[in-house]
């Protein structure tokens, strides 16, 4: 089936299907494994100069089981292009990160993920705890502004900017209070790949009280530093 998209689009319509599909599958993965909720979430991935987006309602009426149809197709400036829905309200950060670091990622995804919810709720900033959450860096909590402003992507885009090489190794994230995770990554699926890594961060840290672990596990993240430093292989 031909997208109703304009002739002028770089974007190859066979490239777009796909991405919509991946965009699909991610999706439901996030549901299935608690990295996103029902009350929201979005992911978009960029296509030359098109941006395929999650629609509207896509949690609390499709339950994230969604078809290619259900992914927008807009342009850079947030005109639908094609799809079946409403843009999310929540559009306004993924259009500014793409066209500020779109040089350096192209996917972006926004994640009620349950065990990084709880950092969001009490607003403290993630360190990171794990060798595989290292390469992100302790991630922020943004100054707050309402979901769906104009506001909070400026925030969002603000806290992003100075992480640029970590977009390009994978990802570059920040934590909304009382909101969730924005993750900017060089693709989706490495933007994928970092929501997951961060909850089970969080996870860990939380966990580790039953073990008796330190607050925020201060000195066994100085550890694992050091020792990635100081690794010599025999």
């Amino acid at each position: 089936m031909s997208l109703n998209i304009p002739k002028e689009i770089k974007a190859s319509e066979q490239a777009i299907e796909a991405m919509r599909a991946r965009i699909c599958y991610l999706a439901a993965l996030m549901f299935d494994r608690r990295l996103t909720d029902a009350a929201g979430g979005n992911l978009s991935a960029r296509i030359d100069d098109v941006i395929c987006l999650t629609s509207r309602y896509s949690g609390s009426k499709r339950q994230w089981q969604l078809r290619p149809e259900h992914v927008l197709v807009c342009d850079l400036n947030g005109s639908i292009l094609d799809g079946d829905g409403e843009i999310s309200r929540e559009s306004k950060a993924h259009f500014r990160l793409h066209r500020e670091f779109g040089e350096h990622g192209t996917g972006v995804i926004h994640a009620h993920a349950r065990n990084l919810l709880i950092f969001a709720a009490m607003r403290r900033s993630l360190p990171p705890v794990l060798e595989a959450t290292l390469k992100f860096g302790e991630i922020p909590v943004i100054g707050f502004a309402p979901a769906h402003t104009d506001q909070l992507a400026q925030n969002i885009a603000n806290a992003i900017r100075g992480n640029e090489s970590r977009i390009r190794k994978q990802a570059a994230a920040v934590i909304a209070p009382w909101h969730g995770l924005f993750v900017m990554g060089k693709d989706i699926d490495a933007a994928f790949d970092a929501v997951e890594r961060i909850d089970n961060n969080a996870y860990i840290i939380m966990m580790s009280g039953l073990l008796g672990g330190s607050d925020m596990l201060a000195g066994e993240r100085k550890a694992l530093e050091e020792a990635v430093a100081n690794f010599k292989s025999e």
